[in-house]
């Protein structure tokens, strides 16, 4: 594989000192860094062509709803989707959830309706669908997870034959243990049921090859920052055929076709759902992300981060008393390691590994049901991105080593 390590050099942030030691970013999960182009980009944006969109016909306006809309073409390409119009944008995965949490929701849940997910999302993929289910009277079902971090795929086709389920959301790639689930085949069957699917793709977009169509969802979310964009923006990818049948969510500008005092009509989809002024910065910096890891290739990010992970898993094993979390074997698993070290509260370790310039996260990353199905109070996270190198991996190891002696 193309050694990585000269992209290192388009990232200001990660030439830097902390606690008087090198800098090593092991929090990309959490969100990335951003390199010079998409900050220049920005920069660009706001010293040239900073106007609103769509609704002017001067030259800067122009030029801006140019860059906005190629972003949208350049996002369905980027996902394998049929059309641009299948392409939402967001603040981000939170919103995209939210957003289908509540319009498809309200639309055509019912009193005891099924809503299925797991025991290994993220927050903002289950407490929005709690608050769906209690404001119908619909039921939120959960599928287990297993001693090795994998979803109980029996369970989850048991459920789906109970009946009564009418959408199920899952998790592309597990934030907190790094599974990837078998998306493809989980939307698969529920198709063949009848089962409207969201699939949440926070830790799987730019990190490797998605293709919606071929997973076969509904809907797909997904996070900019965590892509080398800016935060604050993010896409609902959503079937067109499905996003005809929603009605708005959000009311005001730019969503409308015709407004009186007696009512108004809404424009189809993606306009429907995108009220108000919209982050055109944010989608301008998404395009300048996704141009970036372009030029590098999603299959080559995809193995230098198996690669990463096979060296870390390997070498974790060799510190004393602790326990990764989550699918044993690095093909299941994407590039993030969630640890425990006996007898060490993860917020400390993070604390004490931040006194060695390293940045890792600490605590229950959004997803307490998974903790308590552990039987832990959080876990210390590394994860990795293209910028990462097998070095950093060392100085990783070479620090827990270090932590343990420090608080036995």
């Amino acid at each position: 594989m193309p050694d990585l390590s000269h992209l290192r050099a388009d990232f200001p942030i990660l030439h830097q000192q902390v606690s008087g030691h090198p800098l090593v970013y092991l929090d990309s999960a959490a969100s990335s860094q951003k390199p010079r182009q998409v900050i220049d980009a920005l920069v660009r944006y706001y010293e040239r062509d900073n106007a609103n969109v769509h609704r002017g016909l001067h030259e800067l306006s122009n030029r801006a709803t140019a860059q906005f809309e190629a972003v949208r073409t350049q996002v369905a390409r980027f996902l394998g989707a049929e059309s641009p119009d299948e392409i939402i944008f967001t603040r981000g995965t939170t919103e995209g959830v939210n957003l289908i949490a509540q319009v498809w929701a309200n639309h055509f849940l019912r009193a005891g309706d099924v809503i299925l997910t797991t025991g290994m999302e993220h927050h903002s993929n289950l407490v929005p669908w709690q608050i769906a289910a209690s404001r119908c009277g619909a039921v939120v079902k959960y599928v287990p997870v297993l001693d090795d971090g994998t979803l109980d795929l029996d369970a989850m086709q048991a459920l789906m034959a109970e009946g009564d389920v009418k959408l199920l959301s899952c998790v592309h790639v597990s934030n907190s243990l790094g599974t990837i689930n078998p998306v493809a085949d989980i939307c698969a069957w529920a198709r063949a049921r009848g089962i409207v699917t969201l699939v949440d793709g926070a830790q799987s977009v730019g990190h490797m090859p998605v293709d919606v169509r071929a997973i076969g969802a509904d809907f797909y979310v997904f996070s900019g920052h965590k892509l080398c964009a800016p935060t604050g923006i993010g896409v609902l990818y959503g079937r067109r055929q499905l996003l005809a049948t929603l009605p708005p969510w959000h009311g005001g500008g730019e969503m409308i076709d015709s407004v009186t005092l007696e009512g108004s009509t809404f424009k189809d989809a993606p306009a429907r759902f995108e009220a108000g002024t919209p982050d055109i910065a944010g989608v301008i910096g998404l395009g300048a992300a996704m141009d970036y890891l372009e030029t590098i290739g999603i299959d080559i990010i995809h193995q230098h981060g198996r690669e990463l992970i096979h060296a870390t898993m390997e070498k974790l094993s060799e510190v004393r008393g602790l326990r990764v979390l989550g699918p044993p074997l690095p093909a299941e698993r994407a590039t993030l390691a969630a640890f425990t070290i006996d007898g060490t509260h993860p917020h400390d370790l993070v604390e004490y590994a931040n006194t060695k310039g390293i940045a890792l996260r600490g605590g229950h990353h959004c997803t307490q049901p998974l903790m308590r199905r552990f039987q832990v109070p959080g876990t210390s996270r590394a994860s990795f991105y293209f910028y990462n190198t097998h070095q950093e991996v060392d100085r990783l190891v070479e620090v827990l080593h270090q932590a343990v002696k420090f608080f036995s």
